[in-house]
């Protein structure tokens, strides 16, 4: 088993996604004078161990229940391919959901302390967040097989992500916080779209009910534009609420990019061609967090 090969079934485009909302999440903070950066740096390396464990266990489960067969178009999984053994990605698996346990441990002690309360509240969390993970494609049934997977990933990368890390840096909740969480949540939603739609054929083969599956190819693409459109208003409504200076819309400088995202999925009929344009979405996102935050600090 090659380095490479789990490198590969890592996903490393898909990490600046994971880190999105936590980026988010402390912007948000940083503006309410409470940033502290060991909180952000537990939270990143939390979001990150759950993701790359996310990540092989899609590979996992794909493999195991038949949607990695020889009809699916995208990039072939390490499982699938023979890269990696199946007992080996189930050994990686529990390595990152232990790490994901300690780091998350460690993250709550640090910044809930003797808060037993909350430090409960988020320690159930942190085990959903890992069952979740786990659950998408691995297991006897899994949710992503039946449509579910876009309100997982709007949850966890969007309301639980940002409010979440907000709280742990302030400890404390604000209800408008929701709207950039509501903006990560959709742009998170709307990578996760160009994949299904990107393998949409090969999925309703296997039997996976993506939403691209349900709905047909057409609707899906306006789906992914309500996505797009939707995640830039909420972005716009929490500006209004808590208006400083015309600094907090350079987040707007991504708009050409998501117009190119949502043309490309219009557009971009085989796999190959759209799948360039799931990395495009998750560092779309990443630069909208950086310069809505950057406008953020800009105006405070």
């Amino acid at each position: 088993m090659s380095s490479q090969a789990w490198l590969s079934a890592i996903r490393l485009r898909t990490l600046p996604l994971a880190l999105a909302c936590i980026a988010m999440g402390s912007f948000l903070a940083a503006a309410n004078q409470s940033f502290n950066l060991l909180i952000f740096l537990l939270c990143a390396l939390t979001t990150i161990c759950l993701q790359i464990l996310s990540n092989l266990a899609n590979d996992y489960g794909d493999s195991v229940h038949g949607i990695d067969s020889a009809l699916r178009e995208g990039p072939a999984r390490a499982v699938q391919s023979g890269k990696i053994s199946l007992s080996a990605m189930r050994k990686a698996m529990i390595l990152l959901a232990f790490l994901s346990l300690i780091s998350g441990i460690s993250l709550l002690v640090v910044a809930l302390r003797i808060n037993y309360k909350a430090f409960l509240f988020f320690f159930f969390l942190g085990l959903l967040s890992i069952t979740a993970a786990v659950a998408y494609t691995a297991g006897k049934k899994p949710y992503g097989y039946v449509g579910l997977g876009d309100i997982s990933v709007f949850v966890f990368f969007g309301i639980v992500g940002v409010s979440g890390t907000y709280f742990l840096h302030t400890m404390q909740f604000e209800r408008l916080i929701l709207l950039p969480a509501i903006s990560c949540g959709f742009f998170a939603t709307a990578v996760l779209n160009v994949n299904n739609i990107r393998d949409i054929n090969s999925d309703r083969v296997a039997g996976k009910k993506s939403i691209p599956v349900r709905i047909g190819r057409e609707k899906a693409v306006h789906y992914h534009w309500f996505l797009l459109t939707a995640g830039l208003v909420a972005a716009l409504l929490f500006v209004a609420f808590y208006f400083y200076s015309f600094w907090q819309l350079i987040f707007l400088v991504t708009v050409p990019l998501l117009i190119a995202n949502g043309s490309a999925v219009k557009n971009k009929k085989t796999a190959s061609e759209l799948d360039p344009f799931l990395k495009q979405m998750a560092m779309t996102t990443l630069l909208f967090v950086l310069t809505f935050g950057l406008g953020l600090m800009l105006s405070v």
